[in-house]
């Protein structure tokens, strides 16, 4: 059975880059499955199916938040770039702009006043999305 995840031949990759492709997999997997319970929730008119959709929503989130801390503790540069760019005020595009000439110069964008001190740098660094506690519905 062939996989099409790998653009190159996969018994030339290191097992860290197969690890790596299949989480980006399972990034757009869990992608995907929210946009279609947001779909399927705007069209649902019994608010049973709903409630049980926006349960499922709720495990979508918690696990795309999941696959994306993991390739982000893998990828300092990716990391720092969010970090500029994610939960930030303002406008996004100048974030992201931002965040990332700050990570082409190799100097950090200055963190919020929350941040618990935790750099990109640090494998175990979190950037706080399994803890935050929101009303998706």
């Amino acid at each position: 059975m062939g996989f099409d995840q790998y653009h190159e031949p996969a018994q030339e990759l290191s097992a860290e880059t197969r690890t790596f492709a299949r989480m980006c997999a399972n990034l757009t997997e869990e992608a995907e499955a929210i946009g279609w319970y947001e779909q399927r929730m705007s069209l649902e008119k019994d608010p049973e199916s709903v409630a049980i959709m926006q349960d499922s929503l709720a495990e979508e989130f918690k696990h795309f938040s999941m696959d994306l801390e993991f390739l982000l503790r893998r990828k300092p540069k990716w990391r720092q770039i969010a970090r500029g760019t994610l939960f930030q005020d303002g406008d996004i595009v100048a974030n992201g702009g931002a965040a990332e000439a700050a990570a082409a110069a190799g100097s950090s964008p200055e963190a919020p006043a929350e941040d618990s001190g935790s750099g990109p740098g640090r494998p175990d660094s979190s950037l706080g999305i399994g803890s935050l506690r929101e009303d998706f519905s």
